[in-house]
């Protein structure tokens, strides 16, 4: 059973949202918050294995309430519930450890399928966040005139890509590929330098943008 807490601070929404999850035998809203605050208050007492959080709410505000949250308990999973469809607020939920980014709009069709994602520990993102991302990518590379540096990564580089970008530590990249940590920061570290990159948040959203994460 998934546990999830639900925060926004518009009663209607919060019904909404755990009237669509309730329809899953396996998710269990345990708790309602109307603001940051009580959003860090609510999850210290209930324990959710996922919060459901609308960026913009009195008090503290969705992304700073994730922040704090996470910084206490890393193992819990977030779900930003956004209607800004632009890669800045993307960023902003990426760096403090979201893991499903989510437009309000397609809340009714992708917020179980998001849920359950988060749960276990994989990305998601709205399907309209995805594509914007590339779009905007591929317009940004066209005005630059220059080509994409993917192709200058080695199959490992690769592999190391994806799973960080799908949050994996290097601790964890090491294990699945059989290899010493010290070898996956050496490939960390090459494949940010040939692609530009300078942080997890950019290497996700580079692999959102390339597609390689969903």
């Amino acid at each position: 059973m998934t546990r999830v807490l639900i925060a926004d601070d518009h009663g209607v929404v919060r019904k909404g949202l755990t009237f669509l999850l309730q329809s899953d035998p396996g998710i269990e809203v345990v708790g309602e918050a109307a603001d940051g605050r009580q959003a860090i208050q609510m999850t210290g007492e209930l324990a959710p294995d996922v919060i459901v959080m609308d960026i913009t709410m009195p008090h503290l505000n969705g992304i700073e309430a994730a922040a704090q949250i996470k910084k206490k308990d890393p193992n819990i999973g977030i779900v930003i519930l956004s209607m800004h469809c632009d890669e800045t607020f993307l960023i902003r939920a990426l760096s403090v450890g979201a893991l499903g980014y989510l437009l309000k709009d397609a809340a009714e069709t992708d917020l179980l399928q998001a849920v359950r994602a988060v749960a276990n520990r994989k990305m998601f993102f709205s399907p309209a966040i995805t594509q914007t991302l590339m779009q905007d990518y591929m317009r940004q590379m066209q005005h630059d005139g220059i080509g994409d540096s993917y192709d200058l990564l080695t199959d490992r580089e690769k592999e190391v890509l994806q799973l960080l970008a799908e949050g994996k530590s290097n601790k964890d990249a090491a294990n699945i590929l059989n290899v010493s940590l010290y070898t996956v920061e050496t490939h960390r570290s090459r494949m940010m330098q040939k692609l530009d990159l300078h942080s997890t948040a950019d290497i996700v959203l580079y692999a959102v943008r390339k597609r390689i994460i969903a």
